[in-house]
């Protein structure tokens, strides 16, 4: 009522009071009616508008009584107020109104609630095209209906069903109401059939209507082209549309699928280059709104892109902002077409804010750098738009704006980046989390089934089949998305990265990168994951820094494997602007050809430290990609500079050549951290399941392959990432090392052969690494228990050995000495490999290599052979061996063969332990072999394993005993003969066989060999300075050497050994070979070795039999079974170890104490052995005797001491023969005796040889021939008769010694000079002074005569006759003979040996055997007694006396010997005496006066002898023959004669002479006559008176007168010789008696 005045006072009252009575919820539903309608009035007269607003506001809030019509009223009512004129009162009526339709939905929704409960009503299947029909509705959703429709036609411009009375509306505001609606209450719309038929048949067909002129509109087209005027797009209903459609799209998505289609598709339209740049604008920011919901975008995704003939609308948004973001760069934001190419900066009228040359604004001074994107010349800032991850739009919230608002530049960039973002986020968050879900999932499925967990959720067949379907479905869903969104996201973050300049910018840009990559790789979307990652990698390398990797496209990588890491200068495919980055760091490019400098940016650094975080963290889904990944990383690492350190990890280092790396400070700050980060990245690969891993692996090996390539043919600092990092990847995967170790060795073994030096240098460092860091990492089981793995582990260090650089074998050694220093203990079956490598060294290839590796075999003999299984034990004696024979270090080679000596005394310490491990192995080889089929083969096979040992020791000893060196030779050769020494008797019995043939024949022969073909040169110094002895100075000298130690030590192994060696089946041929070799040797052109061998052979020979050797190691117990040898060797218990020491005395003393004796060698193989020996005795003797045909310089003589030795070895081996030693054997002795005997001295040795002349001394060659000779006479002496016929050889052969004392024996044609006119250094061979040998041989005939002279052959072979014959020689030189000595020995010899043997001859006369001789014997008197000799001039008296004494003695062994024999000797040899006595009485008799005469003359004593004999032996004896007498007679009567003459002619000369003393010969023969007339007569008186003829008497007595005539003379000495020729007269003073007397008697 009062609101009916009109009056606005009372209006106002009423109006109040009214709005407290709604308050108080007092108002009925008629009241309510009533009071709309009394409002209307007061609106209807624009009375208290605001009041009335408020009103109805109240009314409609506080209860629900205002429904239907009423409502409407009320509705319309405000809507009309909105339309007034008064500013405020449109402003709060537009409030009211979007508070009354919120009401009215707000009902509903109550309404919905309260209703809940109740069961449904059956909803309207059929779309139901009668709009009025609502009648399903209740009410308060009726009236939401009918207002909602009626907002509706409005907006269409069409009349309202149910807000009667409205008069005028607009469209924006109608737009603002519809959207709020939707947006507020999305569902009413979802539940109600009848609202969401209004969404599709009203709201959507008025959107697209609405949208239509922005559609069509092109901006800049002239309006001539379309016939009809095209309506201008208007910014406040565009916008209004656009968030309309936002709306719906979100909310309402799944109802409106195909009208969702189209609104996005439309929405796409809107960012065409060719709109206007605020319907661009706002078209971003709606799609903005859509990518921070991935779920909306993935029910895109499904709706749309997966189905067969829809549009793909996922793609064609992505691409469109994609289209959109390059399009902002290369158009200006406005102007015309003709313009878009070159890149204005005059853009409506907004001058760039940035020059061209950097992004850098000056403000006050100061420079600051904008976050912009620029590219080609187009800088667009970045603004900031919204928080991250929230669509918060500026242009679409501007809803009071009329006029298209003026955008400022960036803006729709940055919009659109932000969208990007954001999509990238959303995805990949989505997605990452449902992968997770279902990994977790398919984690809790398979422990409850508690199978393995299986991380591959669709297979596992536990899981049930549905939930696997719609895993599915989802992956479908992930992979379509990925799909349809990666091109176009890759293609605009790509140029958007290349144009940022923006440090955050660049971040997200490659965090969106980064994220996406990683999503298509746990997706196992290959192409884009790796085409991702090749952006970031693009990203990371220099702008004009195309590496062929990256260029090819995603596709092609993966088909084509082939890329070469090389990085070229080639302008990139999408060629950047020139970036206004800072440039951090200048490097040069990995490539073969140098090509100056690359520069980094900082957002190349940056681009690095995603990629390493890339790889860091995604690692496990790069599959094949790792291989773009770590190209970059390699050549970022060399531009930088960084070089690999040990361990693998890369240090800041210098490039090694070319222009120096170049770094800023910024950027070295950095650098540690990248290293660390790029170490961190290999480290995380322990975290990689093994596929990754192999991946990993895999690219780092070809990447390797790359930059090996790269490296060859030069000689520049190679690539070393690859390889480092290797090591890096193997070292942090230890523990499941065996799945890569042969993919990673591998590699490495073949970086290790590479020609260039560095590169081999660090695949040697990563491999021998990784082996010790295998060795000692704590495996699971340990490597003790898993031995395959620790062979796994060594292997590749033996395959190092294939490798030929030097280089690379030393670091292997040194890897290998670490390994025994520090793992040594416990390697286990691993040392043939370990011991391999060290046996692998080859002689080329260097000292120091050699000498590594010997340090190493040196440290494994010292302190590792207890720890080795003795299998490895032959291994460490042949690589010893080997070392032994490397010639480049002597001293390696020595010490070698020191390490052998301790390796054998190794051996016998340990040799109980070797054995039974030994043993036990060869068991289960030999089950192994059988169970194969195959026999067991190894060296030295039936020996027993031990045994083999040993016998591998001995070979490799030999080898080295014929090594090219003589020091290695000799030290060899003595170690293997003292090993044998001292360790042989570890033997079996039987193995024996093998040492004498394979080892110690075999070595003989090669050592034979060798020496035989030696080269002659002489050697001039031995390398430096050392100085080599003239007695080395030849190949063959040094070889002679070791002939000599090799020979020497097998003779003292079977002497030694002989009691082992007998029983052995072959003894006999082993002694055969043994004494061939001894033979050659001795026959050897070599005096060092000829006189060896012969030691060697003595010492064979004087080898005792073994029962007398007491100190030898006892027999085998065997002896008492008395079975001759020559079975075989002898079978026993006892023989597998015959010399066990362990046995007590007593139980050897009873041993022998047992009947037979202890050995029983064969008395007949024993004599065989000993002919043997004979028969090489008499070889060598014989070869070596013999005179050389011709002779030149280079003759070979045999020396004195080895002929010395020669002959003192007969003596020793006569013993043994003797019993069958025959005249033949002694014919055969005699030629070489002679021979020896016969060899003359070269001069240069003489002076050591020969005494001086003076001395009459034996020289020990001459000793021994007549010890030899000795030996045999005292073996005949004692000897069976039969052998007595060996004396006359014996004597034959002493006589021809004897003469060589006046005829030196010729040696073949050789010219020799006389010792004692020899200057020794002009005759180039002495003679010996053969005297005192000639003179002692004489000695011993005689002694030998003297104790044989009887025997029957001495008789027979006329011995005698021979000796006489022999000494005539002497006996006729006399004073000529070369020695006085040797005719006085031949004398007296004579003397003696007549004295025995005369008897015998006379003994003998009636057989005729000694006819022959009495003719010698007498020529040998004559030409003694009156010898042609001159007796030298400075022959003293008293010489001269006693060498008449001597002819004195002759004459008295006639007288004494001979004459009173007569009877029983012939008579010419009687005839022949007397001759010569007689000639000597009166030989002085000579007519001739010549000086010569003097001293014969002066032989007073024979003469006078002589005539004693004469005299005596004329008249002594009865006359048997005239002739004899008359002999006797004759020689008296010429003596008287003779005597008488000189006489007369003595006293005509002394009358003649006067004063003169007479001539002193003249004197001297009148003395002699003298005497001899007083000898005369006392010979006369002396004889029986009958013998002496009358005649003589008268003849003496007629010398009287002449006698006493000479009384006158004046000498003294004629005085008292005359004196006494007279005084025997004085018997012939008779008284004269009567004739008759006289005639009587």
């Amino acid at each position: 009522m009062g609101c009916g005045t009109k009056e606005p006072k009372i209006t106002q009252l009423c109006l109040a009071a009214i709005q407290r009575l709604m308050s108080h919820e007092v108002v009925s539903e008629t009241a309510a009616g009533n009071i709309i309608n009394m409002l209307w009035q007061l609106m209807e007269n624009s009375l208290e508008e605001l009041k009335l607003l408020q009103t109805v506001l109240v009314l409609l809030t506080t209860n629900t009584v205002v429904h239907d019509e009423a409502l409407s009223k009320a509705i319309v009512l405000c809507f009309r107020l909105h339309f007034t004129k008064d500013n405020i009162t449109n402003n709060t009526a537009a409030a009211t109104v979007r508070q009354v339709v919120t009401v009215v939905f707000e009902r509903m929704v109550a309404e919905d609630e309260r209703h809940k409960d109740n069961p449904e009503q059956p909803v309207l299947a059929q779309g139901n095209s009668n709009r009025r029909s609502v009648s399903t509705l209740k009410p308060c959703a009726k009236d939401a209906y009918m207002l909602f429709q009626d907002l509706c036609q409005l907006v269409n411009a069409d009349a309202p069903y149910w807000l009667v009375g409205m008069t005028e509306m607009t469209r924006t505001f109608g737009l603002e109401l519809l959207e709020s609606v939707l947006n507020d209450f999305p569902q009413v719309f979802l539940h109600h059939q009848e609202f969401s038929f209004l969404l599709k048949e009203r709201v959507c067909p008025l959107v697209i209507k609405l949208f239509s002129p922005n559609i069509k509109f092109r901006q800049g087209s002239s309006t001539s082209s379309s016939p009809a005027p095209v309506e201008k797009p208007y910014f406040p209903i565009c916008m209004r549309l656009l968030r309309v459609v936002s709306v719906l799209i979100k909310q309402f998505y799944s109802l409106l699928v195909t009208e969702c289609e189209i609104f996005l598709s439309l929405l796409v339209k809107f960012l065409d280059a060719d709109k206007p740049q605020w319907l661009r604008a706002v078209a971003v920011e709606s799609i903005h709104r859509l990518c921070v919901q991935p779920q909306l975008l993935r029910s895109f995704c499904q709706s749309y892109d997966m189905k067969q003939h829809s549009t793909k609308v996922f793609r064609d948004i992505v691409n469109a902002l994609g289209s959109f973001i390059q399009s902002l760069f290369l158009v200006p934001p406005t102007g015309n077409p003709a313009t878009a190419n070159q890149a204005g900066n005059n853009n409506s009228g907004v001058p760039v804010s940035a020059p061209a040359n950097s992004g850098v604004v000056g403000i006050g001074g100061g420079v600051t750098l904008l976050p912009a994107f620029e590219y080609r010349g187009t800088w667009i800032p970045i603004l900031t738009v919204t928080v991250q991850g929230s669509a918060k739009a500026t242009y679409l919230e501007m809803l009071d704006k009329v006029e298209p608002p003026t955008i400022p530049e960036g803006y729709a960039m940055s919009v659109a980046f932000h969208c990007l973002l954001d999509l990238v986020r959303g995805i990949t968050g989505m997605i990452e989390g449902e992968l997770g879900e279902v990994d977790a999932e398919c984690h809790s499925t398979a422990e409850a089934a508690s199978s393995p967990a299986q991380s591959s959720g669709p297979q596992d067949s536990q899981s049930p089949s549905d939930e696997a379907d719609q895993e599915m479905v989802s992956r479908a869903v992930w992979e379509e998305m990925v799909s349809a969104c990666w091109c176009g996201l890759l293609a605009a973050l790509s140029l958007l990265l290349d144009a940022s300049t923006d440090e955050a910018a660049t971040e997200n840009i490659l965090k969106a990168e980064l994220t996406m990559a990683a999503l298509c790789g746990r997706l196992g979307l290959v192409t884009s994951r790796d085409a991702f990652i090749t952006a970031i990698c693009k990203g990371s390398l220099p702008p004009h820094y195309a590496l062929t990797v990256l260029n090819t496209t995603a596709a092609a990588s993966l088909s084509n494997k082939s890329y070469s890491i090389q990085g070229q200068s080639v302008m990139m495919i999408s060629p950047s602007s020139e970036s206004h980055q800072q440039v951090v760091a200048v490097g040069q490019p990995l490539a073969v050809q140098p090509q100056g400098t690359v520069m980094l940016t900082s957002k190349n650094i940056q681009c690095m430290r995603t990629l390493l975080n890339l790889a860091h963290c995604h690692g496990a889904v790069l599959g094949a990609s790792w291989q773009l990944v770590l190209a970059t990383l390699q050549h970022l690492v060399w531009i930088l500079g960084l070089k690999p350190s040990s361990g693998g990890a890369l240090k800041p280092g210098r490039a090694v050549e070319g222009p120096s790396t170049v770094l800023t400070t910024a950027v070295m700050t950095d650098l540690p951290v990248i290293s660390n980060i790029l170490s961190r990245l290999f480290e995380s690969s322990q975290y990689l399941d093994d596929v990754s891993l192999h991946h990993l692996i895999n690219a780092l090996c070809s990447l390797s392959l790359e930059a090996m390539d790269m490296a060859y043919g030069n000689n520049k600092e190679p690539s070393l990432f690859a390889v480092a990092k290797l090591l890096e990847t193997g070292l942090v995967n230890m523990h499941r090392i065996e799945i890569l170790w042969r993919p990673l060795t591998g590699h490495l073994l073949e970086v290790c052969q590479h020609p260039n030096s560095r590169m081999r240098e660090w695949g040697a460092e990563a491999l021998t690494s990784l082996i010790k860091a295998g060795l000692t990492f704590s495996h699971e089981p340990p490597l003790s228990q898993n031995q395959r793995l620790q062979l796994l582990l060594l292997n590749p260090l033996k395959e190092m050995s294939s490798v030929n650089h030097p280089d690379m074998r030393l670091k292997q050694l040194e890897c290998v000495l670490q390994i025994l220093q520090s793992q040594g203990d416990s390697l286990g079956p691993g040392w043939p490999l370990v011991l391999g490598v060290m046996g692998a060294i080859r002689n080329d290839q260097g000292e120091p290599l050699v000498r590594t590796a010997f340090q190493c075999l040196q440290l494994v003999v010292t302190d590792f052979l207890p720890t080795m299984p003795c299998t490895c034990l032959q291994i460490v004696v042949d690589v010893a061996g080997s070392f032994g024979l490397h010639n480049q270090e002597l001293n390696i080679s020595l010490t070698s063969i020191g390490l052998l000596w301790n390796i054998s005394d190794y051996f016998f310490q340990r040799g109980e332990t070797i054995e039974k491990e030994l043993n036990k192995e060869e068991a289960a080889q030999q089950k192994q072999a059988e169970e194969k089929g195959v026999a067991l083969n190894r060296p030295f096979h039936p020996a027993p394993p031990f045994d083999c040992l040993w016998l591998c020791l001995y070979a490799k000893l030999g080898e080295l005993c014929v090594d090219p060196r003589p020091a290695v030779r000799k030290s060899a050769g003595q170690t293997l003969f003292s090993t044998i020494g001292a360790h042989g008797t570890l033997l079996h019995h039987s193995t024996w066989h093998t040492v004498i043939w394979k080892v110690l024949f075999h070595l003989l022969d090669r050592v034979r060999e060798s020496s035989t073909t030696a080269d002659k040169e002489k050697i001039e110094s031995g390398g430096g300075n050392i100085l080599i002895h003239h007695s080395r100075d030849t190949a063959e000298k040094q070889w002679a050497e070791t002939w000599v130690l090799t020979l020497a030590g097998v003779a003292r192994i079977f002497n030694t050994r002989r009691y082992l060696l007998q029983p052995l089946g072959d003894f006999s041929s082993a002694w055969d070979v043994l004494l061939d070799h001894i033979q050659s040797a001795a026959l050897s052109r070599n005096n060092e070795v000829s006189l060896a061998a012969l030691k060697s052979f003595q010492e064979i020979l004087q080898i005792v039999s073994p029962a007398r050797d007491s100190d030898k190691p006892e027999t085998p117990p065997v002896v008492n079974v008395p079975v001759p040898v020559l079975i075989g060797p002898m079978s026993g218990p006892g023989l597998s170890r015959p010399f066990v020491r362990t046995d007590s005395i007593g139980e050897r003393l009873g041993r022998y104490g047992s009947s037979e004796p202890p050995v029983v060698t064969d008395e007949l193989e024993d004599l065989n052995l000993w002919w043997a020996a004979w028969n090489t005795w008499y070889r060598i003797g014989s070869e070596s005797t013999k005179p050389p045909a011709t002779f030149d310089k280079l003759t070979f003589i045999p020396s004195q001491p080895f002929l010395t030795a020669l002959i003192q070895i007969f003596p020793a081996l006569y013993q043994h023969i003797k019993a069958g030693f025959s005249m033949d054997d002694l014919q055969k002795l005699g030629v070489i005796l002679h021979s020896a005997v016969s060899v003359p001295i070269s001069s240069d040795a003489s002076p050591f040889i020969l005494p001086s002349y003076t001395e009459a001394v034996l020289t020990s060659l001459q000793e021994a021939v007549l010890t030899a000779l000795d030996v045999l006479q005292k073996a005949i002496c004692v000897g069976p008769e039969n052998m007595q016929i060996m004396y006359p050889a014996i004597f034959d052969q002493l006589l021809a010694f004897v003469e060589f004392s006046c005829k030196p024996p010729q040696y073949g044609q050789l010219e020799t000079k006389h010792i004692a006119n020899a200057k020794y250094n002009q005759a180039e061979w002495v003679a010996l002074n053969y005297v005192p040998f000639a003179e002692k041989s004489l000695e011993v005939v005689v002694d030998l005569y003297q104790k044989t002279a009887c025997h029957k052959a001495v008789v027979n072979e006329s011995v005698l006759q021979n000796i006489i014959k022999t000494l005539r020689v002497p006996l006729s030189l006399k004073y000529s003979c070369p020695s006085e000595s040797t005719w006085k020995l031949a004398v007296s010899s004579l003397l003696k040996v007549l004295s025995i043997g005369l008897p015998v001859a006379r003994q003998h006369a009636s057989s005729g055997k000694f006819d022959s001789m009495w003719p010698e014997l007498a020529s040998t008197f004559e030409d003694f007694l009156f010898t042609k000799s001159i007796p030298p001039d400075n022959l003293s008296i008293q010489e001269f006396q006693r060498n008449e004494s001597i002819d004195v003695e002759v004459v008295q062994l006639i007288s004494t010997e001979i004459l009173p024999y007569a009877n029983f000797i012939p008579k010419e040899f009687v005839g022949q005496i007397m001759t010569m006595l007689n000639k000597g009485s009166i030989h002085s008799q000579s007519s001739s006066f010549t000086e010569a005469e003097i001293d014969i003359r002066l032989r007073e004593e024979f003469s006078k002898m002589c005539f004693e004999t004469l005299l005596q032996f004329s008249f002594s004896n009865k006359v048997t023959t005239p002739q004899e007498g008359y002999i006797s007679r004759m020689a008296l009567s010429v003596l008287l004669k003779r005597s008488q003459d000189v006489l007369h002619r003595y006293i005509e000369d002394e009358r003649l002479s006067g004063k003169c003393p007479l001539p002193r010969q003249q004197v001297t023969e009148i003395i002699f006559v003298l005497k001899a007339v007083s000898t005369l007569i006392d010979s006369l008186k002396k004889t029986q008176p009958e013998n002496v003829d009358g005649n003589t008497w008268a003849q003496v007595i007629a010398l009287y007168p002449t006698l006493v005539e000479c009384i006158s003379c004046s000498s003294s000495e004629v005085c008292s010789a005359l004196k006494e020729a007279l005084v025997p007269f004085k018997d012939f003073m008779h008284p004269p008696a009567s004739k008759v007397q006289n005639g009587e008697s």
